[in-house]
């Protein structure tokens, strides 16, 4: 949906930091660092650097905000993203000691509330498979991305999402897996999320101006705006809020803290010789407990290989070392938060551009010098891997563009396209017509919908800080009912599941009280069948049909309802000649079958 490189036209040079004495290992770094800034054209970087007990670099480069030229330092808070994932893993660690939580046994045994697709799922998934990614699901990240909703709303929608793979069998990646952590820790201490990573990990370790919310990222008196390209120039993003999922990545941090961070994973969990994150969690932590791929190496790379996953870490053989990592991408920014815990190295690097490859060439920059490996040219081996990945774009932009029927035309009005939409899981989508054709707001996103073919329409994001075109744009496909009215909306919302379906809600109409005790009576269909219609608390309108659920009517029309489970199914009353109600009439997809009233 969006393109992740950030172009500016200015060059960068500004660097901002307290003075340390110069390790010899990084001669020349400040240069390198801001060449890359350049060359990839982004705003600002931070940077953190720390060996066995000791801080060898905490520094900002660039710009924090680049509008006005005001510099990054390593105080400034940049947001990182799903490197907080090991934050919240961390967490449990404490129930886990205390014996109040054990990580292989069913976690619906500790929270109930949270349940699955299915009940292999729900009665066998642990804390494990949550915090290693193998529960069978798939990211399914567009049911929170910007969702006005509360944590527990959140937690509730898992039980709609369709997985993709038995439990254990694949690694997939799932920021509601580390939501659902947050909330355990939460339920198990008490406390709020945020409490406990404060409590837990910012104060022990002197993170003393980290925070875990965009809305305290905001009142900071040192924070990084979050920047993207779209037409060729800079475009400040907007905040993404994302405290509803924020165990899966809300944390806003900077050098100076981080560096703490990693200095306490180098030394076995330890910070000042106080014991921060207990002894047997750290070992797992680090252990490999899923396999994510073969990571077998390449001609490119042949000393980088391995790809496992532990407790909210990502695993690799880096050349030779055992590197423990994550990544961090949310609106604006990029993280790398990094350790070599048998080289006693730690690395932290968070630029202000979305989706950059910035951090990983500066981590792997950094970790040659450090460990004394022949350089490489990360620069140049991330931009040929960026031109390839561009070049596959623009070849899948040409395909899907030749499968596209021209002169074809929507099968209704626009007018009729209008309305709200909703999927169990995924909330509600609402369409409306504009001047320029329709619009759609789905959560935080706003669309412009445009004709594709027949109807299928192309939703194109129009965000500030967004640069995707109709080429990249989702593709929905509207479906019609038998009676020829706009019954549902597919979206391809999760690339490895079937399309989502938003179902049309119909407008419904108030009626009184009595106005509906003019259809309330029995009527018989041929057979004989009686109907009974009555009213529920005083308002609902209802029909029961021997040997079936008594169902609920909405009002759409004066004397036509539909039914509020069955789409595509609705009660037309008839009146007579004096405009009394004298039958009704079943209207459904096999057909309409008529039921007089009993006198």
């Amino acid at each position: 949906m969006r393109k992740f490189l950030l172009l500016v036209a200015a060059s960068i040079s500004i660097e901002a930091g307290f003075t340390q004495k110069t390790d010899k290992r990084l001669d020349g770094l400040d240069t390198f660092i801001t060449r890359v800034l350049n060359e990839w054209k982004a705003a600002g970087v931070s940077v953190a650097i720390v060996e066995k007990n000791k801080v060898i670099l905490a520094k900002g480069f660039g710009y924090k905000d680049y509008e006005n030229k005001v510099p990054a330092t390593e105080n400034t808070l940049f947001a990182i993203g799903s490197c907080t994932k090991a934050f919240t893993a961390a967490l449990l660690s404490f129930p886990m000691k205390e014996g109040k939580l054990d990580l292989d046994k069913p976690v619906n045994q500790y929270l109930p509330e949270l349940r699955f697709i299915d009940d292999e799922l729900t009665n066998n998934v642990t804390a494990r498979d949550m915090m290693s990614h193998r529960t069978g699901l798939p990211r399914h990240d567009l049911a929170w991305y910007g969702a006005p909703t509360r944590r527990d709303s959140l937690l509730y929608n898992i039980r709609f999402f369709e997985k993709t793979a038995p439990l254990r069998r694949l690694w997939q990646y799932n920021n509601f897996m580390f939501l659902a952590q947050g909330v355990l820790a939460e339920k198990l201490s008490g406390k709020p999320w945020e409490t406990l990573v404060k409590e837990q990990f910012f104060t022990p370790l002197g993170m003393t101006t980290s925070n875990t919310s965009m809305n305290d990222h905001v009142k900071a008196p040192d924070y990084s705006f979050g920047y993207n390209e779209k037409d060729g120039k800079v475009v400040k993003m907007k905040f993404a809020n994302i405290d509803a999922i924020g165990p899966a990545g809300s944390i806003n941090s900077n050098a100076k803290d981080m560096a703490n961070w990693v200095m306490m994973w180098i030394n076995g969990g330890k910070f000042n010789g106080k014991e921060v994150i207990p002894a047997l969690y750290f070992n797992q932590a680090i252990s490999s407990q899923m396999i994510i791929s073969g990571g077998l190496p390449t001609k490119e790379q042949p000393d980088v290989f391995f790809s496992n996953y532990g407790l909210g870490w990502f695993l690799a053989n880096y050349r030779g070392h055992y590197r423990v990592e994550h990544g961090g991408n949310i609106d604006g920014f990029s993280t790398s938060t990094s350790f070599f815990p048998t080289d006693s190295i730690g690395i932290f690097v968070s630029v202000n551009q979305n989706g950059s490859a910035i951090p990983s060439i500066i981590r792997n920059t950094i970790a040659d010098r450090l460990l004394n490996l022949k350089a490489k040219d990360w620069q140049r081996i991330q931009r040929s891997a960026y031109e390839k990945n561009m070049a596959a774009a623009k070849e899948k932009q040409k395909a899907d563009s030749s499968m596209r029927k021209l002169g074809t035309k929507p099968s209704h009005a626009l007018t009729d396209y209008t309305g709200t939409y909703t999927a169990d899981g995924y909330g509600s989508i609402v369409i409306e017509q504009t001047k320029d054709g329709l619009s759609a707001q789905y959560n935080a996103l706003t669309f412009k919908a445009k004709h594709y073919h027949f109807n299928y329409f192309s939703f194109v994001p129009v965000e500030e800080g967004m640069d995707a075109d109709e080429n990249d744009a989702l593709k929905g496909q509207f479906a019609i009912n038998i009676k020829g009215e706009i019954e549902s909306l597919s979206l391809p919302l999760e690339a490895s599941v079937k399309d989502i379906v938003f179902k049309k809600q119909a407008v419904t109409i108030d009626v009184s009280k009595a106005d509906l005790e003019k259809y309330v009576g029995e009527y018989e269909l041929p057979g004989p069948t009686i109907v009974k219609v009555y009213i529920k608390d005083d308002n609902t309108l209802m029909v029961l049909v021997p040997g079936q659920p008594d169902y609920e009517l909405l009002a759409v029309k004066p004397d036509l309802f539909n039914f509020k489970i069955l789409p595509g199914f609705s009660v037309k009353f008839d009146k007579d000649e004096n405009g009394n109600i004298s039958a009704l009439n079943f209207v459904q997809p096999n057909g309409t079958f008529k039921a007089k009233r009993k006198q």
